[in-house]
């Protein structure tokens, strides 16, 4: 029987605090902290796994490995488990990517504590770009989708080949941004304002933006921070109160 949507589970008392916070602001349950006597942290969480259908795990991935060791039975039905470690470094989707919605989550642990999302599914991992969306307030969801339409169309690629929004997280709360994502399945990253700020990476710096946010530009710096080794293959173009910019990721293979 499960308690709720989302279980979060430390290893340490030092993580309680970010056990806490993510507690608080994604509606979930912490555990871990206290046990049965005699009872070991691996054997509590592994009497609690059931109790939910989502997991963060609060640990290196080589723990979560073994926590997770006998407990998976089949993928369409296993909870999805997003881990991050407690540098808030990665937030890394280990089991149920898509059945168990860890691909999304880890989105959402990483634009809540600033941490880079690792999705290793190939057909999401595999997708080659990034949209980088900057807007007014309150613009409607049509007017972003136009203009990621006619960016796409300027560069001759599809709507499949996106794997994330990007956008600085100021405008985290841009509802249009969010019911786009939704709509469409695609995941929103939220770049921090002070990242932008040190790698500004813009074509042509925007004096409005810059007076407003303190930062050169959002769309163009947002698609290049959230790839790995990207590159502009659409500078920013601006239609209708909302402005996009692609990035491609560039392979190493």
């Amino acid at each position: 029987m499960q308690d709720g949507a989302l279980g979060i589970w430390v290893v340490r008392d030092e993580a309680e605090k970010l056990g806490r916070y993510l507690e608080t602001h994604l509606g979930g349950k912490l555990g871990g902290l206290n046990r049965k006597a005699g009872e070991t942290n691996r054997e509590a969480f592994s009497s609690h796994f059931a109790d939910h259908s989502q997991w963060i795990l609060v640990m290196a991935a080589g723990i979560a490995v073994r926590y997770l060791e006998g407990l998976l039975r089949d993928k369409s039905i296993d909870p999805g488990v997003v881990v991050i470690d407690e540098g808030c470094r990665h937030a890394i989707a280990l089991v149920g990517g898509h059945e168990g919605g860890a691909n999304f989550l880890a989105y959402r642990v990483a634009n809540l504590t600033g941490a880079i999302p690792v999705v290793t599914t190939a057909t999401e991992a595999l997708k080659p770009l990034v949209a980088g969306i900057g807007c007014r307030r309150d613009v409607s969801i049509e007017q972003i989708d136009a203009a990621i339409e006619e960016a796409l169309l300027a560069v001759s690629r599809s709507r499949t080949e996106i794997r994330e929004i990007a956008t600085a997280d100021l405008k985290g709360d841009e509802e249009a941004i969010r019911q786009w994502c939704k709509q469409f399945g695609v995941p929103l990253r939220l770049i921090p304002c002070s990242l932008i700020q040190e790698r500004p990476w813009v074509t042509q710096s925007s004096p409005l933006v810059y007076t407003r946010f303190g930062i050169e530009g959002v769309c163009e710096p947002c698609a290049l921070l959230a790839t790995f080794k990207g590159r502009l293959i659409l500078r920013k173009i601006t239609r209708n109160g909302v402005a996009v910019a692609i990035a491609e990721e560039v392979s190493g293979i």
